[in-house]
């Protein structure tokens, strides 16, 4: 196996949080399916390429960030471990505390180019602090620093964050309305992936702070 991949246990813990990642309502998921059920499949389309090429973004200055910190200092590399624990632990308490929000709209509002709602998506995403803050803490979860270049294997959790992201949420936007009305419908639904996710941020917040770093 290539050195920056990671084992297969690994790489399946992370894929399984990914999913389950994209299948929590968030901005992202309002983003897209707002856009198809207020423009269309092509502008919602639109919409969820752009939101996903920030992934790519996100996962370029977190592979080049963290590279420099960790030569410059793995002291500084540890602490920011553990403060992405604290993040991931609050996140689980937000989403039992508040819930993933799902807020999209059904008024038509024309059919915008598909240009602009890649752009106006990309942007949305690129510019969420909240979003690189997720990237930065949760990634290096799943970095071995014995276990080969830190920079490939960043680009590689980040390239599979993308494929499974893209694999896993197309379905949604191509039934956007339906799904919307779905889960309006299904407000338990909701509230048991509320609970999932927290759960699972939990136990990765959990893992972080009783390693040895």
């Amino acid at each position: 196996m290539m050195p920056f991949v990671p084992d297969a246990g690994v790489l399946a813990a992370y894929t399984a949080s990914v999913v389950l990642l994209n299948y929590t309502p968030g901005p992202d998921m309002a983003m897209f399916l707002g856009t198809a059920i207020a423009s269309g499949r092509k502008a919602g389309l639109a919409a969820f390429a752009g939101t996903n090429a920030g992934i790519l973004v996100h996962t370029a200055l977190v592979a080049t960030g963290l590279t420099v910190l960790m030569a410059a200092s793995p002291l500084a590399f540890a602490v920011l471990k553990v403060v992405g624990a604290l993040y991931l632990l609050y996140l689980a308490i937000e989403a039992i505390r508040h819930g993933g929000r799902l807020a999209v709209t059904d008024a038509a509002r024309g059919a915008p180019s598909w240009r602009r709602c890649f752009v106006k998506a990309l942007g949305i995403n690129v510019l969420n602090p909240k979003v690189a803050l997720f990237f930065l803490t949760f990634l290096p979860q799943f970095v071995d620093p014995a276990g080969g270049p830190v920079a490939g294997q960043l680009l590689f959790l980040g390239l599979w964050f993308f494929l499974v992201s893209t694999l896993s949420t197309l379905p949604l936007v191509l039934g956007a309305a339906s799904v919307a009305a779905f889960l309006r419908r299904r407000p338990r639904l909701m509230r048991a992936i509320d609970y999932l996710f927290a759960g699972v941020m939990g136990g990765f917040a959990a893992r972080l702070l009783t390693a040895r770093l």
